[in-house]
């Protein structure tokens, strides 16, 4: 069956008892959640959801996510994934320009999301949900849809224009995420796999939630991830895989300490999402004694695209090589392979990359040739075929582990009546990667301090996003056409936080 949502069903039915899901004390078996969804499918079918609707999501890590997830795709439904921690400007975005039918968002989120709800959506509140769908019939059946049929749309963007819908479909998720257990994770019924990583995320969906349903591992939940109260579940539950970002085994080291916790369960750990410093790596393997295989994709990847394999010599400070069915290059600027070892841009083609971006042909144009997306990374390939990413050509700021987008910072700041001219841009953080910092030139005969437009921005987009820092200057650089050029701003590093 291609349905995504087949691989819950599948799994469900050969070992309904197993736990899949546990947040704390609360355990959720494979029979209740193939249930659960299924009344929600049910639910989605009695409120006029239709195959190919698509229905936002805007949930932490909490098992009701799971719920959700599989009942959108068992009625033939799209997921939307959303951050529980935008504003309502960007929720109103991704509403309007995914058409989303409806949302259904937990109960402490903003309330931008309660704001446009309708018939369809619900307010996500433990219990209550589960009484709000009491009534309504469960939907046994999984709805076929083609492989090439929309699965999920993830939302991303570039430095320039407004965020875009990667269209994963039904075939590119699930075969990354069969390759992914059988030649990275190896994971069985026996492993508990820890869920910190965002689950409206690509790298938490595909390689914690999809990976351990599909295996019919338990996934144990973080709703938001803290070192001291993960490293507790990381022993209490003898958890065997753990994926995070770099920020997060940096969190672990400190939250240890000089005491040494049991992880003697823990077999695999995988880094994604920014690249790992190898002392970083060194340090951790060190401590805990579990080996640490970084990797490599991105939203429209599914997300994965490469990786340090376990039965292959891992290179640290590399994201190893292709995973099976995919293939990568490195391109020059005239569209052409570059030679071993010299740094170009980062092209991937596989069963992974997306259909395209949701109702935008011509970017889909531009990211896609001939089959091979265009990551807009900067790399080089060695003789043995291991990848190395070395910059990016997109200004793309990598906050722990979440994606900046400067241009959409860069619309807010812009909109304070004092600004004249904006940029923002990354510098290095001790232990988040990057910061986020703006460098603004005011207006003649206006005034406006680093403290008002750091809030003024803070109060419209996620706290991720916006600038710790905001420096005043006469006026930004600037190339022979007038565009700001980034790369000649200098800011002080910001300290750590």
């Amino acid at each position: 069956m291609t349905n995504l949502a087949s691989m819950l069903v599948t799994t469900a039915a050969r070992q309904p008892e197993r736990p899949a899901l546990r947040l704390g004390d609360w355990v959720i078996s494979y029979a209740e959640l193939d249930d659960a969804s299924a009344r929600f499918a049910g639910y989605l079918r009695a409120h006029g959801v239709k195959p190919g609707d698509r229905v936002a999501l805007m949930l932490p890590n909490v098992p009701e996510f799971a719920t959700l997830y599989y009942g959108i795709l068992r009625a033939g439904g799209v997921v939307v994934p959303m951050n529980p921690l935008l504003k309502p400007r960007e929720v109103d975005y991704y509403l309007d320009d995914s058409g989303a039918k409806g949302i259904f968002a937990w109960h402490t989120t903003e309330q931008a999301a309660v704001e446009r709800a309708d018939e369809v959506s619900l307010v996500v509140e433990p219990g209550r949900f589960d009484e709000a769908l009491a009534a309504y019939e469960p939907l046994r059946e999984v709805v076929e849809r083609d492989g090439d049929d929309n699965a999920v749309i993830l939302y991303t963007s570039g430095t320039t224009g407004q965020p875009k819908g990667a269209e994963l479909t039904h075939d590119n998720l699930r075969r990354n995420v069969e390759v992914s257990i059988a030649t990275l994770l190896r994971l069985g019924p026996e492993d508990v796999v820890f869920g910190a990583l965002p689950l409206f995320h690509s790298f938490g969906q595909t390689i914690a939630l999809n990976c351990a349903m599909a295996a019919g591992a338990c996934l144990t939940l973080l709703p938001r991830f803290d070192a001291a109260q993960a490293l507790a579940i990381l022993v209490r539950e003898r958890v065997t895989l753990f994926a995070g970002v770099p920020t997060m085994y940096a969190a672990l080291l400190q939250a240890a300490g000089s005491d040494e916790p049991d992880l003697s369960a823990l077999r695999t750990c995988v880094s994604g999402g920014a690249a790992l410093p190898v002392e970083l790596l060194r340090r951790f393997e060190e401590k805990f004694g579990c080996i640490i295989l970084e990797g490599y994709g991105l939203s429209e990847t599914s997300p994965v695209a490469s990786f340090n394999h376990p039965d292959r010599p891992r290179k640290a400070g590399t994201i190893g090589t292709p995973i099976a069915g995919v293939e990568m290059d490195v391109w020059t600027v005239e569209g052409k392979p570059a030679p071993t070892g010299e740094v170009g841009e980062i092209v991937i083609r596989g069963h992974n990359v997306m259909k395209g971006y949701w109702r935008r042909p011509d970017a889909t144009a531009e990211a896609i040739v001939d089959g091979w997306f265009r990551t807009g990374d900067l790399g080089t390939r060695d003789e043995e075929g291991y990848y190395r990413i070395v910059d990016r050509t997109k200004d793309l700021v990598i906050r722990g582990g979440f994606n900046v987008y400067p241009r959409e910072v860069e619309e807010i700041l812009y909109e304070h009546p004092a600004v004249a001219e904006a940029a923002v841009l990354g510098t290095p953080h001790p232990t988040l990667g990057e910061e986020v910092v703006a460098v603004v030139a005011l207006r003649p005969g206006t005034s406006a301090t680093p403290e008002e437009l750091r809030d003024h921005v803070k109060r419209q987009i996620a706290a991720y996003k916006y600038p710790r820092q905001v420096w005043i200057v006469p006026a930004l650089p600037k190339g022979p056409t007038g565009k700001i050029l980034k790369r000649s701003i200098v800011v002080p590093p910001p300290a750590e936080s």
